[in-house]
């Protein structure tokens, strides 16, 4: 087995040494998107500099690296000083794993629904509630939370859910239409 590994790692030693090159370019346009120890500013910067640097290969994979780097450039470094906590696009996204993952495992699809869209605003923070908190909760934990809501607007994202679930079903599409022209009859002309 040895010798097989040995034989297939001399027939893509070229190329092996071309991907180590683009690995370091990855790992330095990695080192920009990173928040750390510099600010958004000088890290757009680098960004930039690296686009200016990628566009003039002869590399056709650096030119495309370049251009997935322009595509990114609007939205990558917004909102700073704004949003203190989220440094950037990435931040962002990191916050929104959890939930993504935990959806994804309850109905084993790739996708993780429209549920976090819906349902996302109390979802969230029951989710990533342990991060900020050490250790297991208690009741004495959980007690000034029994009288919370769920706000209006997630109230009516399922509400209009419902609606349009009902619309899509051969069975229920009669009833639901039935039901909404006899509240259009009850509603005061005005």
């Amino acid at each position: 087995m040895a010798g097989c590994i040995d034989r297939g790692l001399k027939e893509v030693k070229a190329e092996q040494k071309e991907i180590r090159e683009y690995v370091k370019d990855i790992e330095k346009i990695a080192a920009t998107l990173k928040p750390g120890e510099e600010d958004c500013a000088d890290r757009q910067k680098k960004f930039e500099e690296l686009i200016d640097e990628f566009k003039p290969a002869k590399d056709p994979i650096r030119q495309h690296m370049a251009k997935v780097m322009i595509s990114f450039l609007a939205g990558l470094f917004v909102g700073e000083g704004k949003f203190e906590e989220i440094k950037d696009n990435l931040d962002l996204e990191r916050w929104f794993r959890l939930p993504k993952s935990h959806e994804r495992r309850i109905h084993g699809h790739r996708h993780a629904g429209v549920r976090i869209v819906q349902e996302g605003a109390t979802m969230v923070h029951a989710l990533a509630a342990h991060a900020a908190h050490p250790g297991q909760f208690t009741v004495n934990d959980l007690l000034e939370y029994r009288t919370a809501r769920e706000p209006p607007c997630q109230k009516q994202a399922i509400d209009r859910r419902k609606v349009m679930r009902k619309a899509r079903s051969k069975k229920q599409r009669p009833i639901l239409l039935a039901e909404l022209e006899r509240r259009y009859r009850e509603t005061p002309n005005f």
